[in-house]
C-alpha cells in the first residue's frame, strides 16, 4: 500500500527543507547584496544562523547559540576565495552549522562527502561508472562526478565532514581545487574549473587521536573558525532544551511538561565533570575519558524522553536519564567508573534538591 504523507516524512529532513519557510522569508526580506549565486546576502544567512525577527514579523529561530562574531567570520570566508575549516573539540555544533551554512548560502546541504579511514580520493575527486568505461572507454557519460566537483561546476557549497580522518594523500587533493579552483581530468586531457559561488566548508575534530594532521599546504587554503563550548550554563540548558524540543518533534514523541529541571542536572553534570570543578568552584573532581559534549546532553535527555513517553508516566524524571548519564560518562569501565562513583558520593549525594538523581543513579550503577 501507499505510503501516507506522515508516514514517508524523512526523519531527518535536510536544514533546507526542515525550514524552508524561514528561508524563504528571508529571502524575500533581503535586499542586501548577495555574492554570486548565494540565495541569501551575508547579513541573512548570519540572521538564519542566529535568529531574529524580520520586519513582517516572521521569527528566526536560532540554530546556533553562541558568539555572533564567530558566525559573522563564517559566513564572510564564504563570500571570499577561501575555504572554511570548523574546528573544535566533539558536540560543539561543527557538522550542523555546516549543513545550515550551506542551506542558507546555496540551498543545497546535500553535497558531502564523510571522512573516515577509509575515504578514497575519488570520493573528492571524481569516480567512473565501470560498465560504461568498459564498454566505451573514458568519457563525460562514464564519469561519475563527486559532491565536490558537482559544487564546483554548479557554483554551490560542498562540505567535507571529519576532514582529518581522511588519509593524508587524499586530503592533498583538494589542494588543487581550493587553490587553482579547478580539478583536473587527465583520462579526458580537461579539467573542471569552479564556477563563481563555489566554495567549501570542512569541519574537524581536535581531540580525537590518531587523525590525520592537515599538511601546511593544505591549512593555508582554509580559515580556520574554531567553535568553543557552551561559555555559561544557561547557554547550554538552552541549547540541548531547543535540540531536544526539534528532535521530539520529529519522533512524534509526546510533549513532556516540567523536563527544564532535569535538561539543567544533565548539563550540570556534564559541565562539573568536563571542567574537572563544581559549579561553585569549591571541589576538585576528576574527569572521565570521555568528551561529556552539548550533543551527548541532547540524546541523554531526548532518550530520557522516550522513556518517559512509552514506559513512564510522561513526565521527564531523574529515573529516566540516568541510565543516559551513566552510558556516557563510563566510557573506560574500570578508571571512568571510578570517576562516576566518586562523583556521586561526594557531590551529587550531598547536594540539596538531588536526592531523586542520586537514587536512580545508585540503582542504574549498581
Amino acid at each position: 500500500m501507499p505510503s501516507t504523507s506522515t508516514e514517508a516524512r524523512a526523519l531527518r529532513p535536510h536544514a533546507e527543507d526542515a525550514f524552508a519557510e524561514e528561508l524563504a522569508a528571508l529571502a524575500a526580506a533581503d535586499d542586501r547584496p548577495r555574492p554570486a549565486r548565494w540565495r541569501l546576502s551575508p547579513w541573512s544567512v548570519a540572521t538564519y544562523l542566529l535568529g531574529g525577527t524580520l520586519p513582517d514579523g516572521t521569527v528566526i529561530t536560532p540554530k546556533y547559540v553562541g558568539p555572533r562574531r564567530i558566525v559573522e567570520v563564517a559566513v564572510t570566508t564564504l563570500a571570499t576565495d577561501r575555504a572554511l575549516l570548523l574546528l573544535g573539540v566533539p558536540g560543539t555544533a561543527k557538522t550542523w552549522v555546516s549543513e545550515h551554512l550551506a542551506a542558507a548560502v546555496s540551498g543545497d546541504s546535500t553535497l558531502l562527502v564523510q571522512g573516515t579511514a577509509g575515504t578514497a580520493e575519488e570520493a573528492i575527486r571524481y569516480g567512473w561508472n565501470y560498465a560504461r568505461l568498459l564498454a566505451h572507454g573514458p568519457s563525460r557519460e562514464a564519469l561519475v562526478p563527486s559532491p565536490v566537483m558537482r559544487a564546483m561546476a554548479e557554483g554551490l557549497t560542498a562540505r567535507v565532514e571529519e576532514l582529518t580522518r581522511i588519509p593524508a594523500d587524499v586530503q592533498d587533493s583538494l589542494i588543487t581545487v581550493l587553490s587553482e579552483k579547478t580539478l583536473p581530468v587527465p583520462e579526458l586531457g580537461e579539467e573542471i574549473q569552479a564556477v563563481r559561488g563555489f566554495n567549501l566548508i570542512a569541519t574537524a575534530n581536535d581531540r580525537d587521536r590518531g587523525v590525520n594532521e592537515l599538511s601546511s599546504a593544505l591549512r593555508r587554503r582554509f580559515n580556520t573558525v574554531v567553535l568553543p563550548l557552551p561559555e555559561t550554563p544557561e547557554a547550554e540548558v538552552d541549547i540541548v532544551a531547543r535540540r531536544v524540543e526539534q528532535l521530539g518533534r520529529a519522533l512524534d514523541l509526546p510533549t513532556t511538561p516540567d523536563g527544564a529541571d532535569e535538561i539543567r542536572r544533565v548539563v550540570t553534570v556534564f559541565r562539573e565533570l568536563r571542567d574537572g570543578v563544581t559549579t561553585d568552584g569549591r571541589t576538585r573532581i576528576k574527569s572521565p575519558s570521555g568528551t561529556l559534549s552539548t550533543a551527548e546532553a541532547i540524546s541523554v535527555v531526548t532518550g530520557g524522553l522516550a522513556l518517559a513517553a512509552h514506559f513512564g508516566d510522561g513526565v521527564l524524571r531523574a529515573g529516566d536519564v540516568a541510565a543516559g548519564v551513566l552510558g556516557a560518562v563510563v566510557r573506560d569501565p574500570v578508571a571512568d567508573r571510578l570517576v562516576w562513583q566518586e562523583y556521586l558520593e561526594t557531590v551529587v549525594r550531598e547536594r540539596d534538591g538531588w536526592k531523586d538523581f542520586y537514587r536512580a543513579c545508585r540503582e542504574v550503577s549498581a
